[in-house]
């Protein structure tokens, strides 16, 4: 599942994302938009979402998110 987000993510919406890979979330983010889509099993595919809802190709960029299920204290 492919979710498109342009806010911090909910931790459902990150479930969703987990939904295809279960420890990393592919990710392509529209630098200028400000919107990032998250899921499904390749970056082409939130790459391809971005698109259709009006980015342009030279404001994506793609990333691999691992959320952690332990949180360190920063002192």
């Amino acid at each position: 599942m492919i979710v498109i987000i342009g806010q911090r993510a909910t931790p459902e919406q990150i479930e969703q994302m987990l939904s295809e890979h279960k420890f990393y979330i592919k990710v392509a983010v529209d630098i200028e938009r400000r919107v990032l889509a998250g899921g499904g099993e390749m970056h082409y595919d939130c790459e391809q979402v971005l698109l259709d809802c009006g980015s342009r190709q030279q404001d994506i960029w793609a990333a691999a998110y691992m959320p952690s299920t332990t949180r360190t204290p920063i002192h």
